[in-house]
């Protein structure tokens, strides 16, 4: 329905652009920028062509992000699911059954035992307020503050912050290049490409360089000052720079920067699940010595 209203609008003389800024909610920012940058050098068609290229890359990118948490998160529940498991049903049973046997209960049993009577007695108080948690975190992320602390936990945890650069510098790479190939000036492109980003306290940063860059500064100083992206894309916008082929050589880097997002995937996912399953191994050992204890001393003491 959308598409016909565009039609319309432009067989009645009005501009791509301008037909498409009708419907912001449906067309990104960046995707109308570009349209306009199209019309206005005359390469619509290569525009319409380079934004596929774009938006496909970015999917995939997005896939893999996915894929590559989906196994650590899936652990994750996985281990809360059997802890819970073994305090509601199964450390229960053990313990009536060594009621009986009129073992004297100490130490980590003794722990584990509390853990599981605690549970019992409020488990209907423990899941509203997970779920007051849950519903206060998810306000919270709603806020522009909320999302701005987000995004910066993004960029400084270790774990996660390689695979946050990376992304970042490959959305730049591509969609910077692709907004100069086109024909728009270094400040305006530096204001469209802000919108890509994805991460705001990045784009904060970004913002600032921009500044710089209107002032004078050339775009490795600025990006080097506010410590933007990785030596190596500052390498290459030096490179441009001084040979006056920025557009080119961006566009020969997106392959490389889009492998080191998967190749920094890749090393998050090999590091979080050896760890997932450490501590997985380490809560259900526990678990286990707690339960089982009490009986090997109860056959101790028969000398079995």
């Amino acid at each position: 329905g959308i598409l016909e209203v565009i039609y319309e609008d432009v067989r009645s003389g009005i501009v791509m652009s301008e037909a498409l800024e009708k419907h912001k909610k449906v067309f990104p920012d960046f995707f109308r920028s570009m349209i306009y940058v199209g019309e206005q050098s005359g390469k619509l068609e290569t525009v319409f062509l380079a934004l596929a290229d774009y938006y496909e890359t970015d999917s995939n990118i997005k896939k893999k992000m996915k894929s590559a948490m989906s196994y650590p998160l899936m652990l994750m529940v996985m281990a809360i699911g059997i802890v819970i498991i073994m305090l509601a049903f199964v450390i229960p049973t053990f313990r009536d059954t060594l009621s009986k046997l009129e073992v004297e209960i100490t130490g980590i049993t003794a722990v584990i035992y509390g853990m599981s009577d605690f549970l019992l007695a409020n488990w209907l108080y423990m899941l509203a307020g997970v779920v007051v948690i849950g519903l206060v975190i998810f306000g919270i992320l709603r806020t522009e503050k909320g999302k701005y602390a987000f995004d910066f936990l993004k960029v400084k945890i270790p774990l996660l912050k390689t695979v946050q650069i990376n992304m970042v510098t490959a959305r730049f790479a591509r969609a910077f290049a692709l907004l100069i190939s086109s024909g728009m000036d270094i400040t305006d492109a530096m204001d469209s490409v802000e919108v890509v980003i994805g991460n705001r306290y990045v784009k904060r940063r970004f913002h600032a360089a921009a500044e710089s860059v209107r002032q004078g500064m050339s775009l490795t100083n600025a990006f080097e000052s506010h410590k933007l992206f990785p030596p190596m894309m500052n390498q290459m916008i030096t490179v441009g720079e001084k040979t006056n082929s920025l557009d080119d050589v961006l566009l020969r880097s997106c392959s490389f920067f889009d492998s080191q997002v998967e190749t920094s995937l890749n090393s998050l996912t090999s590091k979080i699940q050896p760890i997932m399953l450490i501590i997985i191994g380490a809560v259900i050992g526990t678990m286990f010595i707690g339960v089982y204890s009490p009986m090997l001393s109860i056959m101790n003491g028969l000398g079995v």
